[in-house]
């Protein structure tokens, strides 16, 4: 086991990481900017290091930096968390050429996944249900327009290397097609810094559905359980369930056994999520794989009652994983709501300030994972995260009762937060129900 690890985040997560190390009487390092100095990770861990100014790019992204702090206090691990240099395989391999161990999959892994028209055709290579579309990446308008008339439109557009939304455009017609290649493109390069765009058949309405993978180093991999990720806003998540509901046990089950078939097709290790899109008659797709730690990775914890930062921990160390081979199953309902500080009736601008209040919801099946408290400055360089409320009970209706009450709890003043719009989207009829998709939001409240 590790004797010492630098946790390579901030925030909750660098709290939920410190946590988790301190259980297994690992010896923790915190890396900091200027700006997260007073931060609670700093406090909490058995070490801290500043980085750099409060830039991230100066700081949480400079990978010398990072490995620099690493060295310097004889850390022999690294946990990236989620974010930052998380997915980077690059520095993936500097920790690898500083004899330190990185907490995540290896860097062919974080490459493959990061490059989704590449991951795609190792689906399909492997008989994973895919999105039908190009077969490999565009390489001219002229060949989109030309995939999209095979397809049937309408169709999308996506960035190779995208993420959060970027880089992605519907078409309904041949002229929007060749219109939008130049525009998704070019988003590509600013964004990614990578022109690569494939096209895919555009699905009406699906839902996202996740599963959590543990592999350990020998490639036995299993699926934990899954999540609903259905409730977002621009591909952006609000909010995350577990299990996923109205879906067939026939068709969890199916899908579960193809995230593992995912899984072993890159050769996993550690802990990934495997996603797809479900339409209206429960047909699946493969959309791709993140290679880290999920935000809403507690929803699993909570129903499993598996540790997942631990077992990356134990993962990463090599011992085996010692849920393979058996049959897992989950417990009640959960609910994770991401508390971001956004103006939701602002166009969800983001709310810099200083916190003149806090006061955190607790009572049975509550959960908090934050880093914020009373007189506490949010700085407005990094992600607007600021607290994930997740909440437990023996059903789903129950649990959104649990949700309802510990949101009237959570109170935050001095800034503006999204806890009022998560009431609005549990008090809604038609999420009540449980019948959802990913333009939900859009759909009902018109964002």
């Amino acid at each position: 086991m590790f004797k010492r690890i630098l946790v390579a985040n901030r925030g909750e997560i660098a709290l939920r990481i410190i946590r988790a190390c301190r259980e297994l009487s690992i010896e923790s390092v915190a890396v900091y900017s200027t700006a997260d100095k007073d931060c609670l990770h700093v406090k909490l861990a058995d070490r801290s290091f500043c980085i750099g100014p409060p830039p991230s790019i100066k700081s949480y992204l400079n990978m010398d930096a990072v490995i620099s702090a690493a060295l310097l206090l004889k850390c022999d691990a690294l946990h990236p968390g989620y974010g930052f240099l998380a997915e980077n395989a690059a520095f993936e391999k500097l920790c690898g050429e500083n004899n330190i161990t990185f907490i995540g999959p290896p860097s062919e892994v974080i490459s493959l996944s990061g490059n989704k028209s590449m991951a795609l055709e190792t689906m399909r290579r492997n008989r994973v249900p895919v999105i039908p579309g190009s077969d490999g990446n565009l390489k001219s308008a002229r060949h989109a327009v030309a995939c999209a008339k095979k397809l049937g439109y309408p169709v999308i557009i996506k960035a190779a290397f995208g993420g959060g939304g970027k880089g992605m455009r519907i078409c309904n017609n041949p002229s929007e097609t060749e219109s939008m290649f130049n525009i998704a493109k070019s988003e590509s390069v600013s964004s990614f810094g990578a022109g690569d765009i494939y096209i895919e058949k555009y699905i009406k309405n699906p839902r996202h559905i996740e599963f959590q993978i543990i592999a350990d180093n020998n490639g036995n991999a299993v699926c934990v359980g899954e999540r609903e990720c259905s409730i977002q806003r621009r591909h952006q998540k609000l909010l995350e369930e577990a299990p996923a509901g109205n879906l067939s046990e026939r068709t969890r089950k199916t899908m579960r056994e193809y995230a593992v078939r995912a899984a072993n097709a890159v050769k996993y290790k550690n802990l990934g999520t495997i996603e797809f899109l479900l339409d209206e008659k429960e047909n699946f797709y493969f959309i791709e794989i993140n290679s880290r730690i999920q935000v809403e990775h507690p929803v699993t914890e909570m129903v499993t009652g598996i540790d997942l930062i631990r077992e990356q921990i134990h993962m990463a160390s090599g011992l085996k994983n010692p849920y393979f081979g058996k049959d897992l199953k989950s417990r009640g309902h959960a609910i994770e709501m991401r508390i971001n500080a956004e103006d939701s009736d602002n166009n969800f601008a983001p709310s810099p300030g200083r916190i003149t209040e806090c006061l955190l919801p607790g009572g049975p099946g509550v959960r908090v994972d934050t880093f914020i408290r009373p007189d506490f400055v949010i700085q407005p360089f990094y992600d607007s995260l600021i607290a994930k409320l997740v909440v437990w009970d023996k059903s789903r209706h129950e649990a959104l009762g649990r949700a309802l009450r510990a949101l009237d709890e959570f109170k935050i003043e001095g800034i503006k937060t999204t806890i009022p719009f998560h009431k609005k989207i549990l008090n809604n009829e038609i999420f009540k129900s449980g019948i959802i998709h990913t333009h939900f939001i859009e759909e009902q409240f018109g964002l």
